[in-house]
């Protein structure tokens, strides 16, 4: 299997772990949903270099996490400026830390799943 599609195949399995999580296809790309869309996988968009993801991010993680590391989160097109955060996944050289991208989606599901489905999660909501 590609490295592309490797990645893509275990950020599925990150993602699916989640409660009534979903995958559909949105603007070509791989992505998940919880009643609505919490993470998209964008690979080159529109020629850009990278491979990552778009995720729905809590009140003022973008910039919080933009500021710190902006070689690996980025303030994506057409969604930043409703809050959400992207992550570069090909940023190291042996991959992406899978514990804190799945920090990443477990946080970007809390923001847009229902109370009910979030607090099966534990740790709040």
């Amino acid at each position: 299997m590609p490295p592309e599609e490797q990645l893509v195949e275990r950020l599925r399995q990150v993602c699916l772990a989640l409660p009534e999580a979903t995958e559909k296809i949105s603007h070509g790309s791989p992505s998940w949903f919880v009643r609505r869309m919490f993470v998209s996988y964008v690979g080159h968009h529109h020629g850009d270099e990278h491979l990552a993801i778009w995720v729905a991010a809590p009140e003022g993680a973008q910039e919080e996490m933009v500021t710190a590391e902006p070689a690996r989160f980025f303030v994506p097109p057409y969604v930043g400026h409703r809050g959400w955060l992207g992550m570069r996944l090909d940023v190291e050289p042996e991959g992406p830390d899978w514990d804190e991208v799945r920090e990443v989606v477990t946080d970007a599901y809390r923001v847009v799943a229902p109370r009910r489905l979030a607090a099966r999660l534990g740790g709040g909501t």
